[in-house]
């Protein structure tokens, strides 16, 4: 502790003490920890809730795209059936012949009895002369007009939508439909197929017990959710239709609360249609909460007990000392009738057991020079003698301090300039370190002076064995970049006890600041020209940067500040080390150019 925190303790009460100790090495401590724990947990937790929504969203992709894969080939099988085609494609004398010739198509019963996929399958041409008869279907003027029937009579490509359907007690569903033109050679009619594909069996595949589901085709409405209330709506999450794969990983409001939401878009095989996949988890902010609240609750109890117990040690250690110091007052003022006790074995129980024997030692000296006034010329000699020696223990320590004092003033006016600068430097470095310890970031400008302050006490050190360059790459104002503190120094301690450790003189330590236009990052390297490292030695090197070894002695600083750049800026930044035997090392710093542009208050 620093002469100010000694000033600062000596003026105080024992218990005002206690208390600044309990809120320095336990309040603070574990409201820092249990913040930083806090915020780690938190991002964890949602991270880990986003990982289990993305895999099942993309479940949900991967089931899907196998499900209409099916379906498409179906359909290849059933448009290119050469009875189907014919059934479309010819006039018939009476229904009982269209019936006939219906019935000998047992390709599409044979798909909707064996493929529980398939909801049905109908066929619809404008042939005027079929009927409407199991899965074929004329289509009146209703459907001829309707958008899908001119879209399939119009391409050739396969295309898929939603259709609205009704069941037999008159409630209506929704289905994803595979839409495709069915080719007729040498026939002026048209056929077009549709192929419903379950909502049952969708359920059975997709559907999730813990996240919410709506998957919508195109621009079109929800075709299938786990809510039964969201079909035929829009998609809860606002999809930007312009772009030719949207993604979105975020939140969702509601009037359930927040959501955790991922949306992905899925093209479907051999076609120009895009399904789009929101699935939701309107449990991860609750279970998130409630695992905070557990630690807030564990991080206040474990500030609260101890601030408990520091509040009555504290009231029953003062009022120890208060009695203490009470029957102190009392032999002061020559009142040696102390009547309270204290019982306990420890120090201050020992001290006032030492009162008592000395309180009994003067009231003794008492009575022996009540005694020994008889003899009052000898009394008086005595106390004379007594105040001689008093007053040469006093004349002893002031003659010493005003020496010293004396060495003092003139070591200071001798001049010695190299002394004055080396003191000089030392201070400017602690102070830069004291000042950024807590902070979060500081001027380039700054961090660079720390740099050359650091040098200039290396260079009294060590002589002519090395001489340092700064280069600044013009255009850059380094009193407007904004850094992480104290990245730098670190490195060139690095280069000069190791890069320049074979090294009596002639070595060189440069530190370059460019800034890379494309990439938008500045790049601070420090390099030096000493003996360099073997291919082996610099993936050892890199490895330790990288990787955390509690057990590792070496490299801590440069792992260090590796691990502070990528947590503060994100893991594609932090140290990059080139070196080859014989010619030198450079340790290259990579930080974003916008970074920093607010400092700690």
């Amino acid at each position: 502790m620093d002469r100010g925190g000694l000033r600062f303790f000596r003026k105080v009460k024992i218990r005002k003490q206690l208390y600044v100790i309990y809120f320095m090495a336990v309040f603070m401590p574990i409201t820092v920890i249990g913040t930083f724990l806090l915020i780690s947990t938190s991002n964890l937790l949602t991270n880990y809730h986003r990982d289990l929504l993305k895999a099942d969203n993309v479940r949900m992709k991967t089931t899907l795209f196998e499900i209409t894969t099916q379906i498409y080939n179906i359909s290849e099988e059933l448009v290119f059936d050469e009875s189907v085609q014919d059934v479309i494609s010819r006039e018939y004398s009476s229904r009982s012949d269209m019936a006939g010739q219906v019935s000998e198509v047992g390709i599409i019963d044979n798909y909707e009895y064996n493929y529980a996929e398939i909801e049905n399958i109908e066929i619809y041409t404008d042939n005027p002369e079929l009927m409407d008869y199991k899965q074929f279907h004329r289509a009146d003027e209703e459907i001829r007009e309707a958008a899908w029937f001119q879209r399939a009579a119009s391409q050739s490509s396969v295309f898929w939508i939603p259709m609205m359907s009704t069941d037999k007690y008159g409630n209506e569903y929704w289905n994803l439909c595979l839409v495709r033109r069915i080719p007729l050679i040498d026939s002026r009619y048209n056929g077009v197929l549709v192929i419903k594909i379950s909502d049952n069996y969708l359920k059975t595949r997709i559907n999730s017990q813990e996240y919410k589901t709506m998957v919508s085709v195109d621009e079109g409405p929800v075709f299938f959710s786990s809510d039964r209330q969201a079909y035929g709506e829009r998609q809860k999450v606002e999809i930007n239709y312009d772009e030719s794969y949207y993604q979105y990983v975020g939140n969702m409001e509601s009037e359930d609360g927040t959501s955790f939401v991922e949306v992905s878009t899925l093209y479907l095989y051999q076609s120009e249609s895009r399904v789009y996949i929101c699935t939701a988890n309107d449990q991860a902010y609750d279970n998130i909460r409630r695992i905070i609240f557990i630690c807030l609750a564990i991080i206040g109890v474990a500030i609260l007990i101890p601030g408990v117990i520091i509040h009555f040690f504290t009231s029953y250690f003062t009022s120890r000392i208060l009695t203490l110091r009470q029957a102190m007052h009392q032999a002061s003022n020559e009142d040696y009738e102390i009547g309270s006790s204290m019982q306990g074995q420890d120090e201050v129980s020992e001290a006032f057991s030492d009162l008592e024997v000395m309180v009994q030692k003067i009231k003794q000296k008492d009575a022996d020079m009540y005694e020994a006034r008889l003899n009052e010329k000898e009394l008086v000699s005595q106390q004379q003698a007594m105040e001689f020696k008093m007053l040469s223990s006093q004349i002893n320590p002031h003659f010493l301090y005003n020496t010293l004092e004396t060495i003092r003033m003139k070591a200071f006016t001798a001049g010695d300039r190299e002394v004055a600068t080396s003191i000089k430097l030392l201070g400017k470095s602690l102070r830069y370190v004291l000042e950024n310890i807590g902070t979060n970031f500081t001027t380039l400008s700054r961090e660079l002076e720390h740099v050359k302050v650091y040098l200039s006490i290396q260079k009294l050190r060590f002589g002519d064995k090395f001489d340092s360059s700064f280069e600044l790459q013009e255009g850059i104002d380094a009193d407007g970049v904004y850094i992480l503190p104290l990245l730098l120094q670190p490195i060139v301690e690095n280069a000069i006890l190791h890069g320049l450790e074979e090294r009596e003189s002639g070595g060189v330590i440069r530190i370059a600041v460019h800034k890379r236009e494309g990439e938008g990052t500045y790049a601070i390297t420090v390099s030096d020209n000493g003996c360099g490292m073997t291919a082996q030695e610099l993936v050892e090197l890199t490895r330790n940067i990288e990787i955390r070894d509690s057990g590792r002695t070496k490299s801590i600083g440069l792992y260090n500040i590796n691990q502070r750049l990528k947590l503060s800026y994100g893991p594609e930044y932090g140290l990059k080390i080139l070196s080859k035997i014989g010619q030198g090392t450079s340790v290259r710093m990579m930080i974003p150019a916008e970074s920093g542009r607010t400092q700690d208050k």
